[in-house]
This record gives C-alpha cells, structure tokens and sequence, in this order.
C-alpha cells in the first residue's frame, strides 16, 4: 500500500509538472499584439506618417493652405490666396497603400507607395517602421509659356522615406523622418539635385478626440545662395467618427514632398506663417 501511494504521488507531480510546462510553453508561443493608432490620420502636418490604410479601404484627402498672414491686411493676412492638394489612397493590404493627388502649386501631379515594414509590438518589437516612396511632375509652365525648352524628364522630382515611429503611451508619439529628394533639374548656382533631410515630429493627444501634431524638417549640405527655409508645422487634429480635420499652421504653401521639403520660402518666426487644414474621410469599399 505504502508503495502504492508512492506511485501515485510521483504520477501526480509529473503531471502537474507537465502541466505547468505546456502553459509556460504556450505564453512563450503567444504572439505580441501590435500597437494601434500611433497616428489618427497619414499625415502628421504636411508630411507623412507611419500609418497604412486597411485592405480595401480608400482614403479621401483634401488639404488647404492660405496665403502668408504677413501679406497684411490687403490680402486679408492670407485669406484671398488658395492652395490645395485633392487626393486618393487606397490599401491594397493591411501593409501597402498606394496614392495620387494633384496639388495647385506649380500644377504638380504625384503618385505613392507606402509599406509599413515592421510594426511596434507590445513587450517586443519598439518601433514602427514604413518606407514610402512617391514621384511627382509639375505641369506648370506650359510648354508654350516657358522661356526655356523644359522636357518631362526636367519636370519629375522623387522622394524617398523612412519613417520611424513610437507610441510611448496611449496620449505620446513621436517619429524620426530620414528623408531624400531628387529633382532632376535644378538651378545649380543655388541647389543641388539631391537634398537629405531629417524630419522629426509628434502627437500629443489631449482628449478623446483632440490631439496636437507638430513636424520639423532639417535640411542637410545646403548651398549658402539657397534661398529656401526648413519647414515647420503646428496641428490640431479633431477626429469626428471617419473624419479626421486638422487645423494647419505652418510656413510652407507646398503640399508636395518636393514641394515643403525643398522649396518652403517664408521664415516662420518673420511672419510667413501659411494657416490651413486638412480633410481626411475614409471609406470601406471592398470586404476584407
């Protein structure tokens, strides 16, 4: 008998033994669980963010920029001038999205890619990662009305980016933007066909549905004639169910990479500050 429960007793802890293995072994197996919403939109101010839309689902953008406020009061400090960028972006997976747009500045059309390479996981992986690609072509000035032969292949200018975020808590995000661009044809007494730049920016979010963007971008190896600023920007992003509205203070007219990245010509801090908004609108279009 003695024996007996001896047994038993050596059955039962080996069981519980392997019990506690099998579950220690599942939790190893589980999956971390990918952060969400680092952003609410695609664009943190004029620049991208790390955010891909869903499969299926196709993006509307309308973006608004008004003349400078130091135009004074003829002008009404701005409001008498409009730039706008109306575009499409559609996700043709949960990673990839692609884009097009056309933005009133210098009439330029521009199409993208977006992929988001690896995603910030709880307890792993500490960032988010997605590179994004675009080209774009200014149409203006019409051939007729250049004072110089332009061909197509001066017009085209291209963007690549890294771009590198991280949700520190459910209200902070910041992202680092290492950014290239190259345009084909430039004036070489005062730019250069490549430009690096480093963009830096964040979310605060504030309430529910409120959260304050800002974005930097420091441009490398400039030519001392260069005449062009970094671009800086200050939003207010308001999410009302699939509408996001920002409200955009910056000093760029541009809403191409091309555009704010390499051709912002007011000084911030002299007044050339360029208010604004953007309108996002998603819709579902296809089931996943």
């Amino acid at each position: 008998m003695k024996r007996i429960l001896i047994g038993l007793s050596l059955i039962t802890n080996i069981s519980f033994a392997q019990s506690d293995l099998l579950n220690e072994l599942e939790q190893t197996d589980a999956k971390p669980e990918a952060v969400s919403a680092t952003f609410k939109g695609s664009r943190l101010v004029n620049g991208q963010t790390i955010e891909t839309r869903h499969k299926g689902e196709l993006e509307f953008i309308f973006a608004h920029r008004f003349g400078a406020v130091n135009d004074g009061i003829y002008e009404l400090f701005g409001l008498d001038q409009a730039f706008v960028r109306i575009g499409l972006e559609y996700g043709l997976s949960d990673n990839l999205s692609v884009g097009f747009g056309r933005n009133s500045v210098d009439k330029t059309l521009d199409g993208y890619f977006r992929y988001k390479v690896i995603s910030q996981k709880q307890q792993g992986m500490p960032v988010t990662i997605t590179a994004f690609t675009n080209a774009a072509v200014r149409t203006s000035p019409r051939k007729e009305d250049a004072t110089y032969d332009i061909t197509l292949e001066d017009r085209m200018s291209y963007t690549t980016q890294l771009l590198i975020a991280r949700k520190f808590t459910s209200a902070l995000s910041l992202q680092l933007m290492p950014t290239l661009v190259h345009r084909n044809t430039v004036d070489q007494s005062r730019e250069k066909n490549d430009q690096l730049a480093l963009g830096f920016g964040g979310r605060l979010k504030v309430s529910r549905s409120i959260s304050l963007n800002t974005e930097y971008y420091y441009r490398f190896d400039v030519p001392a004639a260069n005449q062009y600023y970094n671009a800086l920007g200050f939003g207010i992003d308001i999410e009302t169910g699939g509408h996001v509205f920002q409200l955009v203070m910056t000093n760029t007219r541009g809403l191409t990479e091309r555009a704010f990245l390499t051709e912002t010509g007011g000084n911030f801090f002299d007044g050339d500050i360029h208010l604004g908004f953007n309108v996002t609108r998603s819709f579902q279009v296809k089931k996943k």
